[in-house]
């Protein structure tokens, strides 16, 4: 029966294309390599590679057997990242899902500041949209995921970590005299961009465009940073989350809040039997101590 052994050799030699790549790859010796792919071709009964004009060619078999090989190496290698985790202590190292829009600035930015606290921590960072990084903690690919949607499902556990708003984007050029406060009659007569959010979010923003007879939106987008940069092209004025805002605001883009502020909750969440570690607690301590607004 052949072992993970063989499947890793078959592997190596396959993608480097020759023994010798395959030996430096895994950082082994060639005659080792060679033995352990003919003990595979022995077990199996037939041969996988062939050499042709003095080259490592892999025959029809190998073609074939390449693609399930290559998903036994990548969940191989996923395990020994684990074990890695496990030998240096677990709590060195932090697996994040986030919203993109708070992976523009945000979260980068508290990495970097508690990273400077705690070098020794490592970080495997994601961004996504909140259904898939709901997904991601019950797939276990994440420990932490920080997004603004707690949505009813079972074993899952949120934490409010602070409160944000939504804001108005626009290019300055178009808005010279913006006041510092938006009244949703300022929006009459202007291309809105809003982002296609049936969460929490989003309900805020129908609940206070269709209260005030607001326009609903010109153009919608999937991500905030597609917002932003419409409202840099000068398409339209975005509305678009504080995090978002800040991350692009500069000389050609400004931001305002709304008169009616529109404010919602930033939860961490992580499943029931996977709470936050030590250095997971601490990381959300400084991911809250830098949100906008406090906790509502």
């Amino acid at each position: 029966m052949i072992s993970l052994r063989h499947i890793e050799i078959f592997h190596a030699v396959y993608q480097a294309g020759s023994i010798s790549g395959a030996a430096r790859m895994l950082r082994v010796s060639q005659p080792s390599v060679s033995k352990v792919l003919r003990h595979a071709e022995t077990l199996i009964g037939f041969s996988l590679f062939q050499v042709v004009k003095g080259r490592l060619v892999p025959t029809e078999e190998a073609h074939l057997l390449f693609a399930d090989a290559h998903e036994v190496q990548d969940r191989v290698d996923v395990l020994k990242e684990a074990i890695g985790n496990l030998r240096r202590g677990g709590d060195g190292h932090l697996r994040l899902a986030v919203l993109h829009s708070l992976g523009l600035d945000f979260i980068p930015a508290a990495v970097s500041a508690f990273r400077a606290r705690h070098p020794l921590v490592s970080f495997d960072i994601r961004t996504d949209h909140s259904r898939e990084i709901i997904g991601t903690l019950y797939e276990r690919a994440c420990d932490l995921a920080i997004c603004f949607d707690v949505p009813p499902r079972p074993r899952l556990t949120s934490v409010r970590l602070g409160a944000a708003e939504l804001v108005l984007l626009f290019h300055r050029a178009d808005w010279p005299d913006a006041p510092p406060l938006i009244a949703p009659d300022m929006l009459h007569g202007r291309t809105l961009i809003r982002l296609v959010n049936v969460g929490v979010v989003g309900s805020l923003l129908d609940a206070y465009l269709e209260a005030n007879k607001a326009p609903t939106a010109d153009i919608r987008v999937h991500t905030y940073y597609l917002a932003a940069g419409l409202a840099r092209q000068r398409a339209g004025v975005a509305v678009v989350d504080i995090f978002t805002a800040r991350a692009v605001a500069g000389a050609d883009l400004d931001y305002r809040p709304f008169a009616d502020s529109l404010k919602f909750d930033v939860f961490g969440l992580h499943l029931e039997d996977q709470p936050p570690s030590k250095v997971g607690q601490l990381f959300l301590d400084t991911v809250a101590a830098a949100i906008p607004l406090p906790a509502t």
